[in-house]
């Protein structure tokens, strides 16, 4: 790990805690936690290996449709049944959910200090009575779990922001580590009709609006104010994590080149413009904005000057790591053959 990532680190558990002890401009928070977690997540997203799994053209068309779906069941959903036994449902969901998450950031950090064999001797539990199903696993997960459990334990009982946020953050991390866009072309793709998407559910429905006030679950980041009208100001994980995907792919396409993060500070500067702007906006007309509407023109903006500067385009969009991963199989399994 780099010293600039051990510094992100730290400086994001240490925004995460201030609130509790001292009072943080809301709308900082909201910028310095939303940049901090897309540059800890894209470090983290860099691996020896591609990812073995990307995003086609076609999903990334499909995507805005499947969540304006998901959007109005969950709309309808508050609607006509009971508010607290929707929000018990997915407090549930989110508890098993959110241990899987945490473990999973945590496990870096924790397996340095747990003896080799922990880490690497994988453990098989397969479910009674259902001999095909089974879940494989090591014991450094198990112990990485254990904190894991306590703080969704503190969250169901207490709904405390610091444990959503805690748990909000492992979801950003996770999502912006594990998730791969496969090509700027299928990113491009995916944040144009994110953009759409969010400018209308926004702007010209209260489905978006009233699904966050309702949803009582780690989908949003909420920064403490002093305003007792209005107690938190909330970021929605999406802007973090859609955008933070393909900020990432453009930190990995610098590092296959075998240069320094050129295109990542590029790109990650249109986002860290992008949230300011949002913040600006809202501050401005007193209203929730879609905050993918700045966003995503500030990412591609800025990455696509860069490129068309640096005459690179052509690299860029023939970039593909679901072709690298595929190569990288085929070279394994002819270095086996030649063995």
């Amino acid at each position: 790990m780099k010293n600039s990532e051990r510094i992100a680190n730290f400086a994001l558990a240490g925004l995460t805690l201030a609130p509790l002890v001292m009072k943080v401009d809301p709308n900082l928070n909201v910028v310095l936690t939303a940049c901090l977690t897309v540059y800890v997540g894209c470090y983290r997203s860099v691996k020896p290996t591609p990812p073995s799994e990307t995003m086609s053209n076609e999903h990334a068309m499909r995507f805005p449709f499947v969540g304006s779906a998901m959007l109005l069941s969950l709309f309808l959903l508050f609607k006509f049944l009971s508010k607290d036994l929707v929000n018990a449902v997915l407090t549930c969901y989110f508890f098993v959910l959110g241990i899987v998450a945490l473990s999973a950031t945590l496990l870096p950090a924790i397996k340095r200090f747990l003896p080799t064999h922990w880490n690497d001797d994988a453990i098989i539990w397969r479910f009674p009575y259902f001999c095909s199903l089974e879940i494989e696993f090591t014991r450094s997960q198990i112990v990485a779990a254990i904190p894991g459990t306590f703080f969704c334990a503190w969250y169901a009982s207490q709904k405390h922001w610091l444990a959503n946020n805690i748990l909000g953050l492992a979801f950003c991390i996770q999502g912006i580590e594990m998730l791969s866009l496969g090509s700027f072309k299928t990113g491009a793709i995916l944040l144009a009709g994110l953009f759409v998407y969010d400018i209308f559910w926004v702007f010209f429905t209260p489905v978006m609006v009233s699904v966050a006030k309702s949803f009582d679950a780690p989908i949003k980041l909420l920064f403490p104010t002093a305003d007792s009208a209005r107690p938190f100001s909330m970021l929605g994980l999406g802007d973090i994590v859609i955008p933070g995907i393909f900020v990432a792919l453009a930190l990995r396409f610098d590092v296959s080149r075998g240069r320094k993060s050129q295109y990542f500070k590029s790109a990650f500067l249109g986002y860290i413009v992008g949230v300011v702007l949002t913040i600006v906006v809202m501050n401005w007309f007193q209203a929730a904005q879609p905050a993918l509407l700045y966003i995503v023109p500030a990412v591609i903006g800025f990455l696509a000057v860069h490129v068309i500067w640096n005459g690179e385009v052509k690299p860029l969009l023939e970039f593909d790591e679901s072709k690298t991963a595929s190569q990288e199989g085929d070279d394994d399994k002819t270095s086996k053959k030649v063995e």
